[in-house]
């Protein structure tokens, strides 16, 4: 039997994950795996990223699970700082770059994954290119802004942004003595959420000691005679000081080679594929991670949600179908947790503009609890928030902020919206009950009595 040969673009979560699965499955006689890496670092955390940053992971090389010799070690034919320029779909060939001496070659593949990730998004601002203003993705991009906080004398920081980066690295600054201004064009810090749950959010950065900056549309970013970021203009005429700035707008798909290819490419600019991750309409190529869309279970519709969590699985999933096995990625509710200072968010299904834009009719229910038993020693507030389905009562979204132990009881909402219960329903479940742990009717158990009896009002 002659050797086929995998091609691995991209050598993070997923376009490692899925290297390995496949050759656990299949051996370097039955199966030739060749992956290019643009950057210096594979297999490792970018969501940890603020932490180091931060001063909580203490070495760089704490975020990384497995090192580039370490996938050799494999027999994965692992190239770094190598980025592929081209696809050639037709001749089933990619074109690859070596980034440091220039050199250009062809690679012959037999299947293929597209693993290129996201990148952070830079609006076309006059001085975005100035030395100082960095958006952060992956891990090279975390090094190039220690080594940048490294040389800079000043300790004022711009976050551009408020969205989990923006808020993540705000506080990442404020730990590392920066003065933190951030900018942002919502109403509310977190546009993940709903502006009264973002607004409690907001209340934690001020009182962090984090300037926030609402509907402030910023226009340029001016640099000193040396070309260094120095301030941050915005439309309203104001300036803010900064020695550093870090973009937190939001990442989008890196997907121009599949776009220039003529791979399918869906609303949010990330390539679509089927439940076996392979790419629509291609037979052997596959695509997972931040580069492609997924399935939103309770929406119904196609999103761009870059989660780690989503490309590991992604990865598991194309290196199974690689390597002769079979399994699915069925689609995501849209979980997410984050936290600032003391205070944890959390995020499961849809924000009540989601809804609106799918066409549902739903009502919300928003109580105020505690993490504990009320007289349980240092109790703290937690603000649950759901959404419900109007005339069928079924669970649409749940939000969740406040102190220690809040965001991970998300998780239950997310089991919920995936089984597609009712709130009603949700009232019923039989979750553990100590004083250290939870009141006797716990906070997610609250709301969703609450949001029973909004459904029963609203009526059809």
């Amino acid at each position: 039997m002659a050797t086929e040969r995998l091609v691995v673009v991209g050598g993070d979560a997923a376009g490692m994950s899925a290297a390995s699965q496949a050759r656990r499955l299949k051996g370097p006689q039955e199966l030739e795996i060749v992956a290019f890496e643009r950057g210096r670092f594979t297999s490792y955390s970018a969501c940890g990223i603020p932490y180091w940053v931060g001063g909580l992971v203490a070495e760089r090389d704490d975020l990384i699970a497995r090192t580039p010799e370490e996938h050799r070690a494999r027999d994965i034919d692992l190239h770094t700082r190598t980025e592929v320029v081209e696809l050639d779909l037709a001749g089933s060939r990619v074109r690859a770059r070596d980034l440091d001496g220039g050199s250009e070659s062809w690679t012959p593949y037999d299947k293929l994954v597209l693993a290129t990730g996201a990148r952070p998004v830079r609006p076309r601002l006059p001085g975005i290119g100035a030395h100082g203003v960095h958006g952060i993705q992956t891990l090279d991009d975390g090094q190039r802004l220690m080594d940048s906080l490294e040389r800079t004398r000043g300790r004022r920081a711009v976050v551009v942004g408020a969205g989990y980066i923006g808020v993540e690295m705000a506080e990442a600054l404020v730990l590392r003595g920066y003065e933190v201004t951030v900018l942002h064009r919502g109403e509310q810090p977190m546009a993940t959420l709903d502006p009264d749950m973002g607004g409690l959010v907001h209340s934690a950065m001020n009182r962090m000691g984090i300037v926030t900056v609402a509907r402030a549309e910023v226009t340029k970013i001016l640099a000193d005679e040396e070309g260094r970021a120095r301030a941050v203009a915005t439309s309203a005429g104001e300036e803010y000081p900064a020695d550093v700035v870090v973009l937190g707008i939001g990442v989008e798909p890196r997907t121009a080679l599949a776009r220039d290819a003529g791979l399918p490419l869906g609303p949010s600019g990330g390539i679509l594929t089927d439940l076996s991750m392979r790419v629509r309409g291609h037979e052997n190529v596959w695509a997972g991670g931040d580069c492609v869309e997924v399935l939103d279970l309770v929406a119904g519709r196609t999103r761009h949600i870059p989660l780690g969590t989503h490309a590991n699985k992604h990865g598991q999933v194309i290196g199974s179908g690689v390597g002769g096995g079979y399994a699915t990625f069925p689609g995501v509710v849209g979980t997410a947790v984050s936290k600032v200072c003391d205070l944890e968010i959390a995020r499961t299904g849809l924000r009540e503009r989601d809804a609106l834009e799918a066409g549902l009719r739903f009502v919300t229910a928003t109580i105020t609890s505690t993490n504990t038993a009320g007289y349980y020693p240092q109790a703290a507030q937690m603000t649950v928030k759901m959404l419900a389905e109007r005339r069928t009562g079924r669970l649409l979204g749940v939000q969740i902020v406040g102190g220690a132990g809040s965001a991970k009881r998300v998780d239950v909402a997310a089991v919920a919206l995936t089984a597609g219960m009712t709130v009603e329903q949700v009232v019923s479940l039989d979750l553990g009950y100590a004083p250290p742990f939870s009141p006797v009717w716990d906070p997610v158990l609250v709301a969703a009595r609450k949001a029973v009896s909004a459904v029963r009002a609203a009526g059809v």
